[in-house]
C-alpha cells in the first residue's frame, strides 16, 4: 500500500470515529458497534449495487457489448423505460456477485426518507403501502429486504434498529455520516475500503468496550503473524473461537500477497480455502458472517451460535489449519460436558481454566498433516496445577507441539494478562505441505522464540508489530522447518531469540515450555576491557554512589533537625 493510499485511509478512519464518537452517547460500546457496523454494510452493498447499475448502463449503450440495447425505432421516453426495466434484472448483478438490492434496501431510499420516518410516514415497500413508525424501523425494513432476497445472508443481518433506545435525530445523523464513506477510489478497490474500516472500527470499539469487547477482537497484527507462519494457502480452515472472522480474512489476503492472484482458483472458480467456524455469542456471529460476505468469501458457520463445548456445530470436520484466540483463562466452561469426553485424550482440563480444553478441541478437529495455533495466557506454558502440566508433558511426550512463541506486553486492548502462542501438528516428518515447502524430520524437535522484545509503542499504552518483526519471527520459524533458507535467512540457535530444543531438554526442565528458559540472554557486546580492571571500575563506581547516599542523607538530618524534628 502506498503513501497516499494510507493517508486516504487514516483521513477516512479519523474523520468517521471522531464523529461517530459524537453520537454513541445515549448508547453503550456494544449496541453502537452493531448499529454502525450494520449500517456500514448497507452502505458497502449499496455502492457495489450502483457500481453495478452504472456498468449494466454503459454495456446497454455499447454497440460491441453482448447487451447493447438498439435504440432503432424506440423514442426517447420508451428506450428509457427499457434501460430502466434492464437495470432491474437480478441476473446482471448475481453475476458479478454483486448482492440484489430491492428498492427499499438501497442507501438513496434509505438516506432519503430518514428523516421523514422519525415521526411517523407510509412508504412503498415491495410493492405495497407500508407505515414506517420510525428511522430505526425504516433500517430493519431494508435490512429485511436484503435477506429476502440473498438467501446466503438470512438470519446474519442485525434487525434490531427499531429496538434501539436512541434519538430518531441522531439515527438520521448516523445515516448521513456513514454516507461520506466513499467506497470507491482510484487505486483501492472498494473491498479493500470496507474491510479496513470494518478493521478499524472493530479495534477501536474493543478498546471503548474493555474485556468484555476485546475477547471478540484480535490485534490485526498477531493475527497476521499467525497466518504467516502457518500459511494457509489452501485446504480447510477452522476457528473454533471465530469472533468477528478475523484468521479468515486474513488467510485470504495471505493467499493474495504469497500466490500473487485471489483466493479463488482461476481454473475452478473455487475458493482455495474452505472456511469453517464457530461462535457462541449471536450477534459477534452475524458480524462474521457479513465479514465473510463482503468479501464473498463461502462460509460454514454452523446452523446457529453455540457453545463450542457443548454444541459442536462441525463434529465430523477433520480440518488442515486450525487458529484460535480463545477468552484466557475461561472460568466455569464445563457445565454441561461430560468429564470423559473423548476430546480429553491428553488429560481432563481443570474446571477453573479452560486454556486446555481449547487446545483439546482444536486437537480433536486437526487433520494427519494439520497444524494448529492458538493464542493462550503465559500461564498455559508453566501451570502444573489441577492436572495442566500432566496434560502439557503428554502434549510433548506424543510430539504434538512444534513452536513456542512468548510475546511482548501490551498487545491487546482488553487484557494486561502476557501471552504466547502455541504451534502444534499431528505431523513433525518430512513431507510436502500445503505451501509446497519440502519440510525436514522434526521429529523430538520443539523451536522456541522469544519475542518479547520485538514491537514498538504505536500510543502510549498498545504496543504493535512492523512488517520486519513479522517477517523476523515468520522467516525464522520456516526456515528451521525445512532447513533452508528463506527469504535470505537460515536457520541457527540465536541467544535470546530462539533455540530448537529436544525433548530430553524439555523433560530435564519439567516440561515447562517458556521460551525463556530455552533461550537463554542475549550475548552483550564485548567491550574489549579485561573482567579484572571493569570489576574495579565497577566497585569503584558503586563506592562513590554509596559516598553520595551517605552525603544526601547526613543533609536531609540537617534539614529535618533545623525545623525542629530529631532522628
Amino acid at each position: 500500500m502506498n503513501e497516499l493510499e494510507q493517508q486516504f485511509l487514516h483521513q477516512l478512519e479519523s474523520k468517521l470515529w471522531n464523529a461517530a464518537d459524537k453520537l454513541r452517547a445515549t448508547l453503550d460500546a456494544a449496541q453502537y458497534k452493531h448499529a454502525v457496523l450494520g449500517l456500514i454494510f448497507v452502505k458497502y452493498v449499496s455502492d457495489a449495487f450502483s457500481m453495478r447499475q452504472d456498468e449494466i448502463k454503459a454495456e446497454l449503450a455499447d454497440p460491441e457489448h453482448e447487451y447493447y440495447l438498439d435504440p432503432d425505432g424506440l423514442s426517447a421516453d420508451e428506450l428509457a423505460a427499457e434501460i430502466a426495466a434492464e437495470l432491474e434484472q437480478r441476473d446482471y448483478y448475481t453475476e458479478q456477485n454483486v448482492f440484489w438490492l430491492p428498492p427499499e434496501s438501497r442507501w438513496s431510499f434509505l438516506q432519503n426518507n430518514a428523516p421523514l420516518a422519525i415521526g411517523s410516514v407510509e412508504l412503498t415497500i415491495a410493492g405495497k403501502p407500508k407505515k414506517i413508525t420510525s428511522v430505526g424501523h425504516l433500517i430493519d425494513t431494508a435490512l429485511e429486504g436484503i435477506e429476502r432476497d440473498n438467501p446466503k445472508l438470512k438470519g446474519v443481518l442485525n434487525k434490531t434498529y427499531s429496538a434501539l433506545r436512541i434519538d430518531q435525530a441522531k439515527l438520521v445523523e448516523l445515516i448521513n455520516l456513514i454516507a461520506t464513506i466513499p467506497f470507491n477510489h482510484k487505486t483501492l478497490n472498494s473491498k479493500d475500503i470496507l474491510g479496513h474500516v470494518y478493521e478499524y472500527f472493530l479495534g477501536q470499539f474493543a478498546l471503548s468496550e474493555g474485556k468484555k469487547g476485546g475477547q471478540f477482537y484480535t490485534p490485526a497484527s498477531i493475527v497476521t503473524l499467525i497466518v504467516e507462519m502457518i500459511e494457509p494457502f489452501e485446504g480447510r480452515v477452522y476457528d473454533p473461537a471465530m469472533g468477528s472472522g478475523g484468521f479468515f480474512v486474513q488467510s485470504e489476503k495471505f493467499i493474495e500477497r504469497h500466490a500473487g492472484q485471489h483466493a479463488v482458483d482461476p481454473l475452478t472458480q473455487k475458493q482455495k480455502i474452505s472456511i469453517y467456524g464457530q461462535e457462541y455469542n449471536h450477534t459477534t456471529w452475524q458480524l462474521a458472517a457479513m465479514n465473510m460476505a463482503i468479501r464473498g468469501l463461502d462460509y460454514d458457520f454452523g446452523k446457529e451460535p453455540a457453545s463450542t463445548y457443548t454444541h459442536d456445530q462441525h463434529p465430523d470436520l477433520r480440518a488442515d489449519f486450525i487458529m484460535a484466540n480463545p477468552p484466557f483463562n475461561m472460568r466455569e466452561w464445563n457445565v454441561g460436558v461430560d468429564e470423559n469426553d473423548p476430546r480429553w485424550k491428553y488429560g481432563t482440563p481443570p474446571a477453573g481454566n479452560a486454556n486446555f480444553a481449547w487446545l483439546q478441541h482444536m486437537l480433536s478437529h486437526l487433520a494427519p498433516n494439520g497444524s494448529q495455533a492458538l493464542l493462550l495466557a503465559n500461564g498455559s506454558m508453566s501451570s502444573t496445577t489441577n492436572n495442566e502440566g500432566e496434560i502439557r508433558k503428554n502434549l510433548v511426550t506424543n510430539d504434538l507441539v512444534e513452536c513456542m512463541v512468548a510475546l511482548p506486553g501490551q498487545l491487546f486492548t482488553n487484557t494486561q494478562i502476557p501471552a504466547c502462542i502455541w504451534f502444534l501438528t499431528n505431523n513433525k516428518g518430512a513431507r510436502t505441505d500445503k505451501a509446497n515447502r519440502k519440510l525436514r524430520d522434526r521429529k523430538g524437535e520443539v523451536l522456541f522464540i522469544d519475542a518479547r522484545n520485538l514491537g514498538y509503542m504505536k500510543d502510549r499504552v498498545l504496543r504493535d508489530f512492523t512488517t520486519e518483526d513479522i517477517a523476523k519471527v515468520a522467516d525464522v520459524f520456516h526456515a528451521w522447518k525445512t532447513g533452508e533458507a528463506v527469504n535470505g535467512v537460515s536457520y541457527e540457535d540465536q541467544a535470546g531469540f530462539c533455540k530448537s530444543a529436544t525433548l530430553e531438554e524439555i523433560t530435564k526442565h519439567d516440561f515447562v515450555l517458556t521460551p525463556g528458559r530455552y533461550v537463554g540472554a542475549a550475548d552483550e557486546a564485548d567491550d574489549g576491557m579485561p573482567f579484572a580492571e571493569k570489576m574495579a571500575s565497577l566497585t569503584d563506581k558503586l563506592s562513590e554512589q554509596f559516598a553520595e547516599s551517605a552525603k544526601l542523607e547526613a543533609e536531609i538530618k540537617k534539614n529535618l533537625a533545623g525545623l525542629g524534628y530529631g532522628i
